[in-house]
């Protein structure tokens, strides 16, 4: 199960004592003040690790707290200072307070961090202060998390349910994502990449009309469009009637995604008119290409065989090349 939603509280170390200590000898009259301060606490500090795709370790551990300083001692001597606490998440990730709702840190790429909880300043020991009294330590920042996990893609691919959007990223990538002939086999986005063109490909699950409201879980999956650069729109051409059908299934997957952020529209797209295998008159199928407008390109293709799949990924560099 992958998970992408979390709330964590964090709590930073707090400072160490500063140390009220007089050293006197025999050749002193006076004895002198020689207390050293205390160490600082702990930062917390959220990171991006590669390694990870999931927020799943933080549904079983949501308290995290960081070390105290070391104490000051005599003869000057400084407490420890506390090593940072550092909680790995998967790049993608976005920093939340929960209170105010403010993002602290969207952290897009692998070491990206953010310190979120400030660790304690030291006491001050009273060596160091003029009236020969220590200065109590400060205590460290706590604060409750949102961690909100929107993957990132170069490209992410979306339409209806069981229209070959796993069987294409299988066949682009390589990514074993699960495929069968029922709805709603990828209930998580899957992420598959392309290391000779640098291409992170994600295949979104299925979209239904009623996505933008929640309807099949619909929102938790558009809010990872969001993240890609640009959409592979995957429309199943095997019964197809007519050119207005085509046109119907585009829209309404993408009315969709513009009922939830129409900011989305604003990527490029590539129509993907899969599983042309299927089709007795492909010639009907090419006639339906120029429906879609100049400015969406469209490319005939079937996962299943390979058939125009090389011509797919030459379009996808062209477009990404071009897409910041």
């Amino acid at each position: 199960m992958a998970i992408d939603f979390v709330k964590v509280w964090v709590k930073a170390g707090d400072g160490g004592k500063g140390c009220r200590s007089f050293f006197k000898n025999r050749r002193m009259r006076f004895p002198r003040a020689d207390g050293g301060c205390g160490g600082d606490g702990s930062d917390i500090i959220v990171e991006a690790d590669e390694s990870l795709n999931t927020l799943r370790a933080f549904h079983f551990r949501q308290h995290f707290k960081g070390k105290r300083g070391g104490h000051g001692s005599s003869s000057r001597k400084r407490g420890k200072d506390r090593d940072p606490l550092v909680l790995n998440v998967p790049p993608g990730t976005i920093v939340k307070d929960a209170f105010s709702g403010k993002v602290l840190k969207s952290l897009d790429k692998p070491g990206d961090s953010v310190v979120v909880a400030k660790g304690g300043r030291g006491g001050v020991g009273n060596a160091y202060t003029k009236d020969k009294e220590v200065v109590p330590p400060k205590p460290g920042e706590e604060r409750e998390l949102i961690l909100e996990l929107k993957y990132i893609s170069d490209v992410g691919i979306v339409g209806f349910p069981s229209v070959g959007k796993s069987s294409l990223l299988n066949a682009l990538t390589g990514a074993g994502a699960k495929t069968a002939e029922y709805h709603f086999t990828t209930k998580n986005p899957v992420i598959g990449a392309l290391p000779d063109l640098e291409i992170v490909i994600a295949d979104m699950p299925g979209l239904i009309e009623g996505a933008h409201k929640g309807r099949g879980l619909g929102d938790k999956f558009l809010k990872h469009i969001e993240r890609a650069r640009m959409l592979l729109h995957v429309i199943d051409v095997s019964d197809i009637d007519d050119c207005a059908e085509l046109l119907n299934r585009f829209s309404k997957i993408n009315e969709e995604m513009r009922l939830y952020n129409p900011d989305i529209l604003k990527k490029r797209q590539i129509v993907v008119l899969n599983k042309a295998d299927l089709v007795d008159n492909i010639g009907k199928i090419k006639r339906c290409v120029a429906d879609f407008g100049k400015d969406v390109p469209v490319v005939i293709a079937s996962a299943k065989t390979g058939f125009g799949l090389d011509g797919l990924l030459s379009r996808v560099k062209e477009l990404l090349d071009g897409v910041e």
